[in-house]
């Protein structure tokens, strides 16, 4: 698939491994005609690069850079509610569902002859990027906030990654990589301004599409934060609709920590999203205080109908312990999406709809 970058005004750029932010806005990938061949699809691995007409590298880079992931199990939550389905994306290869922006992200910097990149991540993305890195053999540099789990930058460095601690914020952090990028002339391997990350991360609908015999559920429940995730899934049902694969997009029901939750308040105010205080989060994933993407996730919501709503603090260690009781062992940013479920379910879900929660990360990393 042949990919053009477009800024805010439309007007496009060819991708290279130096150009990261337009002088206007943040790039959106422009998406020409998509094909889905089902037949071609169904006998492919059950990898997300089954999709590979949908996405944006060569069989001959992807084949050699992939480690299994996607298509990760879609499971019934249990007998009391039939119609809420789980995905399981924290049984991706290094635990976390950014594992698919990253292997598309690092596949392309491959691609494009990157020999080092600059992450900056609250966790989960700087060990999906040090893990593709090492696969690629490419040099990788990860800015954390020094907050971050001993964990997750155990598992970070690991992989061979060199590790920056900030002291700061989530965003000072990639201030800090951003000055880096623009000092070294790395290739920002960012999971927020690199849109290639999007075109990994929309897998996780092709796939909840075709496990549900190439339908779509009627509401997807999600963390987001810098919308990683959720863009990607709006990209990629999109994608679906555009394809005439699907008549309609799912509603996207996105789920903030209630101690920091800037798009909740933009999207219920209808005022433009505003830096928030971080009041504190168990949550951490999603504890983003001024997220680059915030307008066009707020878009994004809209135009599927959906909602923003928040996860309670006090309730995220009770709805962990839930999950793990119906076998599911994940780290709290996803424990607090099913908490803000089951709040949102009371008024705002009919026993016929069928849901989908993003299980997004392990438990093991915490």
């Amino acid at each position: 698939m042949k990919t053009i970058f477009v800024d805010s005004k439309g007007v496009e750029y060819v991708p290279d491994k130096n150009n990261w932010k337009p002088a206007d806005g943040l790039f959106q990938v422009k998406h020409g005609a998509i094909r889905f061949p089902l037949k071609m699809i169904s006998v492919r691995p059950a990898t997300m690069w089954r999709y590979q007409e949908a996405l944006p590298v060569s069989e001959k880079i992807s084949s050699s850079l992939s480690l299994g992931e996607g298509m990760t199990p879609l499971v019934p939550f249990d007998d009391q509610e039939p119609n809420l389905w789980v995905k399981m994306d924290y049984l991706m290869p290094t635990g976390s569902f950014k594992d698919r922006g990253a292997a598309v992200l690092i596949a392309k910097a491959k691609e494009l002859g990157v020999t080092s990149v600059i992450a900056d991540s609250s966790g989960n993305a700087a060990t999906s990027i040090a893990a593709y890195s090492a696969r690629a053999g490419i040099e990788c540099h990860v800015f954390v906030p020094d907050s971050v789990s001993e964990k997750k930058l155990a598992q970070v460095k690991a992989h061979g990654a060199i590790v920056h601690k900030i002291a700061g914020t989530r965003e000072e952090t990639a201030v800090a990589a951003q000055s880096a990028v623009e000092e070294t002339d790395a290739f920002y391997a960012s999971h927020v301004y690199n849109p290639f990350f999007h075109e990994g991360t929309k897998t996780f609908s092709f796939e909840i599409w075709e496990q549900l015999q190439f339908k779509v559920p009627d509401q997807i429940i999600l963390p987001v934060g810098n919308g990683t995730l959720l863009l990607g899934a709006y990209i990629g049902f999109t994608n679906l609709l555009n394809a005439g694969m699907i008549d309609k997009l799912p509603k996207l029901v996105a789920v903030q920590a209630e101690n920091c939750a800037p798009l909740a308040h933009a999207f219920t105010s209808s005022s433009p999203v505003t830096s928030v205080e971080n009041e504190g989060t168990a949550a951490e994933g999603i504890a983003i205080a001024d997220p680059a993407r915030g307008e066009q996730i707020i878009q994004a919501v809209h135009a599927s109908k959906g909602t923003i709503i928040t996860a309670p603090e006090e309730d995220i260690d009770e709805a962990k312990a839930e999950l793990a009781k119906k076998g599911f062992y994940v780290e709290p940013t996803t424990a607090a999406t099913y908490a803000a479920y089951k709040k949102y379910k009371i008024k705002h879900v009919t026993e016929s709809e069928r849901v989908v929660i993003a299980l997004c990360g392990s438990g093991l990393k915490k």
